[in-house]
C-alpha cells in the first residue's frame, strides 16, 4: 500500500470526528504495511484536552504491541501535529510521520516550530507532508465554516 492509501484511512477517521462534532483530525498508525491503530479527535466527547487523534492512536498501538516504543512505525495524520502530539510521537519513537495539511497556527512539525528534527532530542522523525492535502484542508474548512454558520 502507498502513503495515499493509509492517508485515506486517516481521512475516514477525520470524517467520523466531523460527524461527532469534533475537530476533524484522524490518524492511522502503521507497522509493516498494516494499520495497527486508528483514531480521531475526541476531546469534546471524552472531556479530555489530550484526546487528540495522534495520542489516542499511540495509546491503542502501544496496547496492541504491548510496548511503549513504537519502533519502525509510521503515523498518518490529516493535519500537522501540535506540540503535544509531536512530543508524544518523539517519546513513542515513531519512525515516520506523514501528514496531509499544515497547521500554520499550531503545527509543531515545521510550520510554527519543528520538534521532529530538533538537534537537542536524541530521536528524529522522518516527515513527509502534503499527502491528500486538498482533501484534508477541505474537510477542516467545511467543519469550521459549518461552525461559523
Amino acid at each position: 500500500m502507498k502513503d495515499e492509501d493509509f492517508m485515506q484511512g486517516a481521512l475516514v477517521e477525520a470524517m467520523i470526528a466531523f460527524e461527532e462534532d469534533e475537530v476533524p483530525v484522524g490518524a492511522c498508525l502503521v507497522l509493516d504495511g498494516h494499520i495497527i491503530a486508528s483514531a480521531h479527535n475526541q476531546t469534546k466527547s471524552l472531556k479530555d484536552p489530550t484526546a487528540h487523534a495522534e495520542i489516542l492512536a499511540i495509546q491503542k498501538a502501544s496496547r496492541y504491541l504491548d510496548n511503549e516504543r513504537l519502533l519502525n512505525t509510521t503515523i498518518y495524520v490529516t493535519i500537522e501535529p501540535c506540540p503535544m502530539c509531536a512530543g508524544a510521537l518523539l517519546w513513542a519513537r515513531v519512525k515516520r510521520l506523514v501528514f496531509g495539511a499544515k497547521d500554520e497556527k499550531a503545527g509543531a512539525c515545521g510550520s510554527v516550530i519543528d520538534l521532529t528534527n530538533n538537534p537537542k532530542f536524541n530521536h528524529k522523525i522522518e516527515v513527509c507532508q502534503g499527502i491528500l492535502e486538498q482533501e484534508c484542508i477541505t474537510l477542516m474548512q467545511s467543519f469550521f465554516r459549518q461552525k461559523r454558520n
